[in-house]
């Protein structure tokens, strides 16, 4: 083959390889961008967003193990012992003592969350996932408040607008009619046990979270959760009595679930509030009802009505604008 032939060829491939360069030079450069970005996320966004992610699961294994006849108090047991086991072999692997140094407050903080706990756990088995979840964040509007009376954190003007916009969403899922008349009627309202359960949980969750603000100053996360499993343990087989249902098959596995699940929430949730003020790291976790909206749908065919997507505009709402 003659030069005249080859030459072609040749510039050719130079044109091939230079191109694959530029190609890969994009690639770098789309990479450095996206990492920088990554970068950029605040600590307690991604600890928040892992907390959601961990606690929307956790809910649908509550809701599931419930649909097959566990008790609410026995899912709370079984969720604390599978907790308690994880969180002791964790503290030993630290080497610290599981006992903490702060222990008034430490059971302060285990007995809040047990009796949210019981709540939350009630509200996710009598109503649907994705309300079930919305009502629970109400929680960073009694977080600010009970954060303001015993950190002495600062309440911005924002928190009376925003517990008004959270009441206005409240009372839209409850009683629609109220305020909606026949717009939405034929959604009805939800049951009311189920509501007080979870305004209770609520609360209970925004006291737990501000005992945790203060622990974090002087205990480690892990020996925060272990006293939280410690007491809700036996307060809750306490309360059980004789009411024990026997888990049959896969059952074993859903409690399990409970457990492991809950315990990558409270790890997301605890590293979250030690990186950021009570009241604002609360409000990344709001995702967590984008979450249980689409696995309430995929797993229990559970559809929002009109009425829950108008309330969770209040209740978000309200929420961003207390953290703002």
């Amino acid at each position: 083959m003659s030069l005249n032939q080859t030459t072609p060829l040749r510039q050719y491939d130079v044109k091939i390889l230079s191109n694959r360069r530029a190609i890969k030079t994009a690639k770098h450069n789309q990479l450095f961008v996206m990492n920088k970005d990554l970068k950029s996320v605040p600590p307690s966004a991604c600890y928040m967003l892992l907390s959601a992610m961990g606690f929307a699961l956790m809910s649908v294994c509550v809701k599931a193990a419930s649909h097959r006849g566990i008790p609410v108090l026995e899912i709370t047991a079984a969720r604390a012992l599978v907790s308690c086991c994880i969180c002791y072999f964790d503290v030993r692997r630290k080497g610290i003592s599981i006992w903490g140094n702060n222990k008034p407050l430490l059971l302060a903080r285990g007995l809040a969350g047990t009796l949210a706990l019981i709540c939350v756990f009630y509200a996710i088995a009598v109503l649907p996932l994705a309300e079930a979840t919305l009502l629970l964040y109400l929680q960073p509007i009694f977080t600010t408040l009970l954060a303001f009376l015993f950190l002495k954190e600062v309440a911005q003007r924002s928190t009376i607008t925003s517990i008004v916009l959270s009441l206005t969403g409240l009372l839209i899922m409850v009683q629609p009619d109220i305020l909606l008349g026949g717009f939405v009627k034929s959604s009805g309202g939800l049951p009311i046990v189920g509501v007080v359960a979870a305004v209770l949980g609520a609360f209970g969750s925004g006291a737990a979270y501000v005992f945790v603000r203060r622990l974090c100053e002087t205990e480690d996360p892990s020996v925060i959760i272990f006293y939280f499993t410690l007491v809700a343990l036996p307060v809750s087989t306490l309360l059980l009595g004789t009411d024990f249902v026997l888990p049959a098959g896969s059952t074993w596995i859903l409690l399990l679930m409970v457990g492991v699940f809950t315990q990558v929430g409270q790890i997301g949730l605890t590293k979250a509030l030690q990186t950021e003020k009570a009241g604002k790291a609360t409000a990344y976790s709001y995702v967590q009802v984008v979450f249980s909206a689409i696995l309430g749908w995929s797993v229990f065919g559970e559809i929002p009505t009109l009425a829950t997507l108008l309330g969770a505009l209040f209740i978000i709402g309200g929420a961003l604008i207390n953290v703002r």
